[in-house]
């Protein structure tokens, strides 16, 4: 009985042990999986098709200029010498247009030509006079010899010298209309009449409207054609009362549009008004653009600061920041599996925000993250739905 309670306990001892053994195994092998998908909690990967469906946009990590500013909004305009509303020195009918809305024009350049009856008869007339002043100046110059002999008297001589000045007075007249309308008073001269006359613009830049139709009558003060120059474009901010004090002449401004609010552009304080409004209680800031864009146009709407003190930082869109309580994320694109086709793999990284300026977050990077690393701006949060997901399905 001693011997086969012991052989007995022997073997339970040894059944013990061995689903001890089991046991450590399992847990060992659970442990290994455990760790191993831990070690890809902070990793998503999609292909680059479901990139491009979600409109998913990446931008290299870049340092701003953040710091104290005083907030700002206002509009670009225009200088009133940079744009022009196009009217004729004479009235007519349109014959032919040659531009539409959108076009770029130089100085100079034909808009559209206009026709009258009256065109024709100013050349006539300027013809005429110009002819009549040939004869007059022939016998001005005549009886001016006369008289100095003696021979003629004094009256034939200021007669004849009164019609040649009057006659030259109406040439020179009619020679100024002709060049205003475009017309060479030289080749008139020579006899030929045009019949239509060119309507140009005044300046270069881009045609904004154009208010008439073939055949319309246009008088002198007709509105034709409506001209801007929008290189010459400018910022106009409203400064209110409390913070006129702080604005110098030469302060950078930092400001975006509307229609782009991710896009940062830069400009310095060209003047400060000296007029104060009532309603409401500020004054203009002109605002010279230093990186001017060719979408930037008259009467858009910006908001911007004008820098106090300022120091260079890590910044992103505020569309990049991923919030999971009180901690930020972002992520950042896995460069090395970018390299293979079809997916692409990125990393979910912890931040430390700090001042949000125009649409940018001022973040503090772990010192492993490598200073050029392409960050995720638009399709955070999908990257993020999509880690959820993942983690779930692994969890059933």
């Amino acid at each position: 009985m001693l011997a086969s309670c012991n052989e007995k306990s022997k073997g339970e001892l040894g059944h013990k042990e061995t689903n001890s053994k089991n046991t450590e195994k399992a847990e060992d092998s659970h442990g290994e999986e455990k760790g191993g998908h831990k070690g890809e909690e902070d990793v998503v990967e999609i292909t680059l098709q479901q990139a491009e469906t979600v409109g998913l946009e990446l931008k290299t990590l870049e340092k701003r200029n953040l710091g104290n500013s005083i907030k700002v909004t206002g509009t670009l305009e225009l200088f009133p010498q940079d744009k022009a509303n196009v009217s004729p020195f004479v009235g007519g009918n349109v014959s032919s247009i040659k531009v539409i809305p959108g076009n770029n024009v130089t100085k100079g350049q034909v808009l559209a030509y206009i026709e009258h009856p009256d065109i024709i008869t100013m050349q006539q007339e300027f013809q005429e006079k110009n002819d009549e002043l040939v004869f007059l100046k022939q016998d001005f110059e005549r009886k001016q010899t006369l008289y100095d002999k003696g021979v003629s008297s004094g009256k034939d001589f200021q007669m004849a010298q009164s019609k040649f000045r009057s006659t030259m007075s109406s040439v020179n007249g009619l020679k100024a209309k002709l060049r205003l309308l475009g017309i060479n008073p030289a080749k008139v001269a020579e006899g030929k009449i045009y019949s239509a006359v060119a309507i140009t613009t005044p300046i270069s830049g881009y045609v904004d409207e154009v208010m008439i139709s073939l055949g319309d009558y246009v008088g002198t003060q007709s509105k034709m054609f409506s001209i801007s120059d929008n290189s010459k474009i400018y910022l106009n901010f409203k400064v209110y009362e409390k913070d006129i004090r702080l604005i110098k002449k030469g302060q950078e401004i930092y400001f975006s549009t509307t229609s782009r609010p991710d896009e940062l552009l830069k400009a310095s304080v060209r003047s400060v008004g000296k007029t104060f409004e009532t309603d409401p209680k500020a004054i203009e800031v002109l605002a010279d653009i230093k990186n001017k864009d060719k979408n930037l146009l008259p009467g858009m709407y910006v908001q911007g600061r004008i820098v106090q003190g300022e120091k260079s930082a890590f910044a992103v869109p505020e569309a990049a920041i991923i919030q999971n309580g009180e901690q930020s994320f972002i992520f950042i694109l896995d460069e090395d599996e970018e390299k293979q086709l079809k997916k692409m793999k990125f990393k979910m990284i912890p931040v430390t925000v700090g001042v949000t300026e125009l649409g940018f977050v001022e973040v503090s990077l772990p010192a492993d993250v490598n200073q050029a690393a392409k960050v995720v701006t638009k399709g955070a949060y999908v990257l993020s739905s999509e880690m959820v997901k993942g983690e779930l399905e692994h969890d059933d």
